[in-house]
C-alpha cells in the first residue's frame, strides 16, 4: 500500500457487514461514545474522535456504524480495517481527506514505522484543514501507542478520546436476543445465557455462534430452543 490510488481502491473494495449499524449497538456504559460518534456520522459534532478498548468492546462495530450512517445521509465515507493499515507506506492514505468521513480501525498497525506514522500524521493534518471528519481506534489509548514522530501523539488527541468498556452479561444477552429478532427469529433468553456459558464471551465470537444456530435452524426447519442449541454445539465439538 504505497500510493493514494491504492488507498482509494481499498475504500471501494471494503464491504461493511449487515447489522453493523448504530441500532445494533447496545451502549451500556458507552453511551457518551455512541452519542459522539452518531453526531459525527451525521456531520455534526467533533472533527475527530478516538476510541479504544480491549477486543470485543465494539470498536469495529461503531466505526462501521459511522460509515453506514454517513452513507445513508449521502456522505462519502471510508472504513479501513487494521489488516489494510499494516505495512502502510508514507503516502498510503493520501487522498482520503477528500471524503467526508474516514474511519481507521486499529491505527496501532501504522505506529512503530516511520512510513506508517507519516501517513497517519499527514492524514490527520490534511483532514483537519479540509474539514474531513476522522474516527480513529485501537486497543491502546493514544498515549500508550509507541509513536516515533514527536508531533503525532498530540494529533491523536485533537478530539475527544473514549475508552470503551466491556458489556455486562445481561447486556450481552439482550444484544443477542435483539440481533436474532432483527434477523427474523426468536432467541429465548435461556439460549443466550447458554451461549455465554459455553462459548468465548467476546461479542464477535458470540455472534458467530448465533449465526451458526441461525443457519442450522433454517437448514433443519426448527425453532431455536435450548435443546436445539445444545445439539448444535455438541455437533460442533464433535466435528
Amino acid at each position: 500500500m504505497s500510493s493514494a490510488p491504492v488507498a482509494r481502491q481499498f475504500v471501494l473494495d471494503v464491504t461493511l457487514p449487515e447489522g453493523s449499524d448504530f441500532e445494533g449497538f447496545h451502549p451500556g456504559a458507552n453511551a457518551l461514545a455512541l452519542d459522539g460518534l452518531r453526531d459525527l456520522a451525521r456531520g455534526r459534532g467533533e472533527l475527530q474522535i478516538y476510541v479504544y478498548g480491549e477486543t470485543g468492546t465494539g470498536k469495529t462495530h461503531l466505526l462501521q456504524a459511522v460509515c453506514h450512517e454517513a452513507a445513508q445521509r449521502g456522505r462519502r465515507a471510508a472504513y479501513l480495517p487494521r489488516v489494510l493499515l499494516a505495512g502502510a507506506g508514507a503516502r498510503s492514505l493520501d487522498g482520503l481527506d477528500a471524503l467526508d468521513v474516514v474511519c481507521l480501525d486499529g491505527i496501532g498497525a501504522l505506529c512503530g514505522s516511520t512510513e506508517g506514522e507519516t501517513a497517519l500524521f499527514n492524514l490527520i493534518n490534511s483532514a483537519r484543514a479540509r474539514g474531513t471528519q476522522l474516527v480513529l481506534s485501537d486497543r491502546q489509548s493514544p498515549r500508550a501507542l509507541s509513536a516515533g514522530l514527536s508531533d503525532l501523539a498530540s494529533r491523536l488527541v485533537w478530539g475527544p478520546v473514549f475508552q470503551l468498556v466491556p458489556m455486562e452479561d445481561d447486556a450481552k444477552c439482550a444484544l443477542l436476543v435483539a440481533w436474532a429478532r432483527r434477523r427474523g427469529f426468536e432467541l429465548p433468553r435461556e439460549v443466550a445465557e447458554y451461549l455465554l456459558m459455553t462459548c468465548p464471551r467476546d461479542l464477535p465470537s458470540l455472534l458467530e455462534q448465533l449465526q451458526r444456530l441461525e443457519r442450522e435452524s433454517l437448514g433443519q426447519q426448527r425453532r431455536v430452543t435450548l435443546p436445539f442449541a445444545r445439539a448444535v454445539m455438541r455437533a460442533r465439538e464433535g466435528a
